[in-house]
């Protein structure tokens, strides 16, 4: 074994991470002036770079504590964060609980601001499931048709509830988000791939009737929506199909296109910004940059994306510990979805679902989240030991 005296730090990832940092507290300056009059004294630049800055200390927290032992606090942990989800869902306590276009997705308090603990509960269903996995395969190491069904429920288990109460906010994105997580952990679980193909064929049966019912019964469904709790997702996907003859619900996707599309190659210029984009300085803030820079600009960004994915796959792939590779890997589930998301709603390849764009839009509770991860991910990689002659490398 190599005996360092150094941390083994990934210092390419930290550099990605920065310069995510610098894109945007420098975007989100140049869209200050843009942003409507309710926003009039609310310095977004400022508070994001604190943000980091807090984040930067969880960074560091995080790192100092050997990642294994997050295995102790696991089901404190998600009882912990699945109970804060249950408190949203039930308005308690009153006056902390807050609404916000539609949805009671946060805590508001006093001097802190707002929490979402739908943000937390990503990274915590992370740790989760990979206690989960791991502690699986050391009871049943001898794989069996049995013991795959067993942990697939384990897993439907620990990750149901959580889906089920964001979604009851009514938080789509985050519904997804959290469903990407278990499906990507799902696939590197060790599960027999037999059952995996099944799964996928039933669930693509399952969305294809389901898409098949909304086109031919389009009306009941339609009304039966708006009537429930989802009314959002019938007007989101009107919106996002037919974005021109559904205004009330694609307005915000026209000028997003607008946007984008204006900036062509090289873009508008700094702060040169035209088309009024709303929620710009959050879940739209891709196309900020996009007029600003155009095709160019925007084509780094994505560029830094691909770098980041490649860089927590590489920490993951070269872990020798389990449990340090699933909590990578769920991270990697989150990010590419995100990521995916945001930018595929912005382009209309995806219905809007208000999902931010990691590491880029304003927000306190998804900022500190994401840096949280990252220090997750860096401490995998600096606990992870080499060999001189290891015959799986």
């Amino acid at each position: 074994m190599k005996n360092r005296s150094t941390v083994n730090i990934d210092y390419t990832l930290l550099f990605i991470i920065i310069l995510l940092g610098i894109v945007s507290v420098f975007t989100l300056h140049t869209i200050a002036p843009t942003l409507p009059a309710k926003y009039d004294g609310s310095n977004f630049m400022l508070k994001q770079a604190m943000w980091y800055i807090a984040g930067g200390f969880v960074i560091l927290i995080t790192m100092l504590i050997d990642y294994d032992r997050f295995r102790q606090i696991t089901w404190i942990v998600y009882g912990f964060g699945v109970l804060s989800l249950f408190m949203l869902y039930i308005g308690f306590p009153p006056g902390i609980v807050h609404e916000a276009n539609g949805a009671v997705s946060w805590f508001k308090f006093p001097l802190i601001g707002t929490i979402q603990p739908a943000e937390f509960m990503k990274v915590i269903l992370v740790m989760t499931i990979a206690h989960v996995l791991v502690s699986h395969h050391d009871k049943h190491p001898e794989k069996t048709l049995k013991s795959d069904f067993w942990l697939l429920g384990k897993i439907l288990v620990i990750s149901l509830p959580p889906m089920g109460l964001v979604a009851v906010q009514p938080d789509l994105g985050g519904f997804l988000v959290l469903a990407s997580i278990t499906g990507s952990m799902i696939l590197i679980s060790g599960i027999r791939w037999r059952i995996l193909f099944s799964i996928f064929f039933l669930a693509v049966l399952v969305m294809g009737s389901l898409f098949a019912a909304w086109y031919f019964f389009s009306g009941p469904i339609s009304e039966f929506l708006e009537e429930s709790l989802f009314g959002h997702v019938s007007s989101r996907l009107y919106g996002w199909l037919n974005p021109e003859k559904n205004y009330n619900a694609g307005y915000q996707l026209i000028y997003a296109m607008l946007a984008i599309g204006s900036g062509q190659l090289s873009g508008k210029g700094i702060g040169a910004m035209e088309v009024n984009v709303p929620e710009r300085h959050t879940d739209m803030i891709f196309t900020a940059i996009s007029e600003q820079f155009g095709f160019i600009g925007a084509s780094l960004v994505v560029t830094l994306f691909f770098l980041l994915l490649y860089r927590l796959i590489h920490i993951a792939l070269l872990s020798n510990d389990k449990y340090g590779s699933y909590l990578v890997t769920g991270l990697v589930g989150m990010f590419a979805y995100q990521i995916f998301q945001n930018i595929g709603m912005s382009i209309q390849l995806l219905p809007i679902t208000g999902l931010p764009l990691p590491f880029l839009s304003y927000g306190g509770s998804s900022t500190i989240t994401y840096l949280l991860a990252i220090g997750i991910a860096l401490n995998v990689h600096s606990r992870t030991k080499k060999y001189m002659f290891d015959e799986s490398r």
